[in-house]
């Protein structure tokens, strides 16, 4: 299988001014360890679910995967595109309507108007938004807004998406919406990272299940595997305490 991404013995660390935090087992010779030596590779088409309380390091670890930040030691190797969603969709809209906001990538990749346009509506058709394609992009749903964020990675022909928790501030329709996107991408073959605590809404799409703990590491395997743990210890909850009894049930 290709890999599109590896990385080897990362690390990230910041300086620590704050002597309050100095006993915090992540911080050693002055400094805090956000990502403690994580190695892991993705191959391609793979639907990968990290999951981490508040600290973990999982959006450290997407913004060094985005090449937003860099390491402080180790190697990250990408290949092809990556497009990130963020948690607030709000701070990803460029355009005045969605048509406008989808533009706006493609556009600045010099790409020309009939290219543009072809991609634009490839786009609005991958996230069916095309019935609001001219409505003031800021009053979509929180679902829809999502959405449109992914289209805005999909028109750039970004090959490997990440979703940092794509549930946040999210009601029951915005979360169905979201997960027929992420069942859709699946099946066309994309690669997903989906940064998520919410595993009961969306943990059976999952072909690798990664646990981050303190900065570290601390399970990598498949979602049935990771079920069978104590992930309290980790400060997960276990979504098969909800009343659920199978994996095929984690998903909203």
């Amino acid at each position: 299988m290709n890999k599109l991404i590896e990385l080897e013995n990362v690390t990230k660390r910041f300086s620590v001014y704050d002597e309050m935090i100095h006993n915090d087992e992540q911080v050693r010779d002055g400094f805090f360890y956000a990502l403690d030596d994580i190695s892991l590779s993705i191959t391609g088409g793979e639907c990968v679910i990290i999951a981490g309380a508040n600290g973990s390091g999982k959006s450290v670890l997407m913004s060094v995967i985005a090449g937003l930040e860099n390491q402080t030691s180790g190697v990250v190797r990408t290949c092809g595109k990556i497009g990130l969603v963020f948690q607030e969709p709000d701070s990803q809209i460029l355009g005045e309507t969605p048509r406008e906001d989808i533009a706006f990538g493609p556009r600045n990749m010099k790409l020309s108007k009939s290219k543009v346009k072809l991609r634009v509506e490839k786009a609005l058709n991958e996230i069916d938004l095309e019935k609001k394609a001219d409505f003031p992009a800021r009053s979509l749903s929180g679902g829809e807004k999502r959405r449109l964020a992914a289209a805005g990675v999909l028109a750039m022909d970004a090959e490997i998406i990440i979703f940092d928790e794509p549930y946040a501030n999210m009601d029951y329709p915005g979360i169905i919406q979201i997960n027929g996107l992420l069942k859709k991408l699946k099946k066309d073959g994309k690669t997903l990272i989906i940064l998520t605590h919410e595993l009961e809404k969306c943990l059976a799409l999952a072909d690798r299940f990664i646990v981050l703990f303190k900065g570290k590491k601390v399970f990598d395997g498949s979602a049935a595997d990771g079920l069978s743990l104590d992930l309290k210890s980790w400060c997960i909850h276990n979504p098969l305490e909800n009343g659920k009894q199978t994996l095929e049930e984690l998903l909203w």
